[in-house]
């Protein structure tokens, strides 16, 4: 029998203490990993419970959408979505199919990948060597600037583009030392993904060449830039595609959008001002913030850009001793970029600046702040006890501002609420508030009343005309002619409104006479808007009333193609089937799918015995 070398047994056992110690040690970080999950989740228990707002019914995958066909129509029929974040909307159709209208999936969801984004941002702080990576990835989940992102369900496209944003820059920094094709590879894929997600990503190849220059001092064209060359081309031409996306099919142009070059830049220093003002003292947050007058010719407004101006030179100064404050400046600044008015996005209809613009720039000041907190108790010596019970007490106190801000996102009415109790000169929010009043039983009289302080407040928008148009026909359906002179007036302000002709159709195709006119109103509706499924089926009923049930049933079916469980469109088409001579069973099969759908139509229930008693 042999006998084992005392230093061999010392060795094999050392080892096995260091295999064991290191999966003690690892416990600690799995436990902080899932506290920051669940800290997160219950810092947003508010907006789970939350319903739909705004333009969230717009984003969730429509009817006509909802098949594999529709699947294909989100990558490939610009148009067919609210953005052209195909991978977004992907999502959101795999979501319908999970739990189809529950609401709650879908809010879990969204505060699921905020959670998962800021763990993402730890493990690229972590590689990075930063101290404060723990202590600036729980301000990043609970900051309640990030409320609007994580609570607004249109949001999504912000927390999955933010997870494979911060994935991509976790897989290059490894490629970055490694310099393996593989990583390379990886990491290009989750930055194509995250563009699909949202195109404010295009800023990631920058940041990454601002972190680069922060940890060498210098760049090399070879090792730093060349590699994200094909990233820097990729992401300019993705910007550009989504600028024109919103220009041409949302609708970022016009009076609201023509900007001269120097008020732009005027928006511009005020915009970055304001954000960081927010994420510094995070009070008086709204879901639409006033929209400040714009003058060129009033100095005091050129202070902001001075002043961004002023703060970039001394940051630079600095930088010959520290590095960070102007890298966080230059990512803070580069990442806001698209959101600055130098490019038109849509919301600057009603505002400026909004809180979810800064959703990702805001690591460029929360990563500074924290890092800073992290040298100063280094300064003053202090252990760890202090230096946790500090770190506790600003996450809490951002968790009850998040709480706060989270329960405004009940629901629509509560929402618009909130804005106009701090923002009572907001016409969007009376419009929107006018929606949800027109919905509820007796609200009718109150929605008009909102509708008039909107267009009082704004009287170039054509959004409350229409509005007001539907409210008058709800309140009494005998002023038909007053509705139509408020649908003129909002086709005045934004002739190219697809929706605002089907309307006006619907309201000539009731006055004796008019028919071709409501004829003409659907085309153009269809002109600018193919896949409208409302212009479909009303110019199938303007043809069936003209004597022309061919041209009829063409245009049902054009609707039914579009969306396969439109009921109405169903019904129209058996009705006119059921007119010409051998086409019944069609008819029948109409009526059926019709009630497949929608059980409860007794009418539709009654034709379909009818039919099948007259069959031979």
């Amino acid at each position: 029998m042999s006998r084992r070398h005392p230093a061999s047994g010392r060795n094999t056992a050392s080892g096995t203490d260091r295999d064991r110690g290191s999966k003690l040690a690892a416990v600690p970080g799995i436990a902080i990993w899932v506290l920051l999950f669940c800290w997160t989740l219950a810092a947003y228990w508010p907006s789970l419970q939350g319903g739909l707002v705004w333009d969230d019914d717009g984003h969730l995958t429509k009817p006509e959408l909802q098949s594999l066909h529709g699947l294909w129509r989100i990558w490939f029929d610009l148009g067919a979505t609210q953005q052209y974040y195909p991978l977004v909307h992907s999502l959101f159709w795999m979501e319908y199919r999970l739990w189809g209208d529950a609401v709650l999936g879908y809010h879990l969801t969204n505060v699921l990948l905020h959670a998962l984004a800021a763990c993402l941002l730890v493990a690229v702080l972590k590689r990075l060597e930063m101290k404060a990576a723990w202590l600036a990835g729980f301000v990043f989940a609970l900051h309640p600037v990030s409320v609007e992102t994580a609570a607004w369900i249109s949001e999504q496209k912000n927390t999955l583009s933010a997870v494979f944003y911060f994935a991509a820059a976790l897989v290059y920094l490894r490629f970055d030392r490694t310099r393996e094709r593989s990583r390379y590879l990886l990491a290009s894929a989750l930055f194509a993904l995250a563009l699909l997600s949202k195109t404010v990503t295009a800023t990631l190849p920058a940041a990454l060449l601002v972190v680069f220059w922060w940890k060498r001092g210098t760049l090399s064209w070879k090792r730093d830039v060349l590699p994200l060359v094909p990233w820097l081309s990729i992401g300019a031409a993705a910007g550009l595609f989504t600028s024109w996306v919103e220009r041409t099919f949302i609708g970022a142009q016009g009076a609201d959008f023509a900007l001269t070059a120097a008020q732009r830049v005027l928006i511009a220093g005020r915009a970055l001002w304001f954000y960081a003002a927010k994420l510094i003292w995070p009070t008086n947050l709204m879901f639409s913030y006033p929209r400040w007058n714009i003058d060129a010719g009033d100095w005091r407004q050129c202070l902001f850009p001075a002043g961004i101006l002023a703060v970039g030179i001394g940051l630079w100064l600095v930088s010959r001793r520290n590095r960070g404050p102007l890298a966080g400046f230059l990512i803070f600044a580069g990442t806001l970029f698209p959101m600055l008015g130098f490019l038109n996005v849509y919301p600057f209809r009603y505002s400026w600046v909004a809180d979810h613009f800064q959703y990702l720039a805001s690591v460029g000041i929360i990563v500074p702040v924290t890092s800073g907190m992290f040298a100063l108790a280094a300064r003053l010596r202090w252990n760890r006890l202090p230096q946790a019970a500090c770190a506790s007490v600003l996450l809490l106190i951002l968790t009850a501002l998040t709480w706060k801000q989270s329960a405004t996102y009940a629901n629509a009415e509560t929402l618009y609420r909130d804005v106009l109790s701090k923002n009572p000169g907001s016409w969007m929010a009376h419009n929107g508030l006018g929606n949800v009043l027109m919905q509820t039983p007796g609200g009718v009289p109150e929605a008009m009343v909102e509708y008039e302080t909107a267009e009082r407040l704004r009287p170039g928008v054509a959004e409350p005309h229409l509005n007001r148009g539907l409210a008058l026909l709800r309140s009494d359906p005998k002023r038909l002619l007053d509705a139509m002179e408020e649908y003129l007036a909002a086709l005045e302000i934004n002739p190219r409104w697809a929706e605002a002709y089907v309307n006006l159709g619907n309201a000539f195709a009731h006055l004796p006479g008019h028919m071709p006119d409501a004829i003409a109103d659907y085309q153009t509706a269809l002109r600018l808007k193919p896949h409208l499924v409302e212009a479909h089926n009303g110019l199938g009923n303007a043809f069936a009333q003209t004597g022309k049930p061919a041209h009829a049933v063409d245009e049902y079916e054009a609707a039914l193609r579009i969306n396969p469980d439109y009921v109405d469109a169903h019904i129209n088409l058996g009705s006119t089937l059921a007119q010409i001579p051998g086409r019944r069973p069609e008819a029948i099969a109409q009526y059926e799918a019709a009630l497949r759908i929608q059980p409860d139509l007794e009418p539709v229930r009654k034709a379909l015995e009818q039919l099948r008693a007259e069959r031979p």
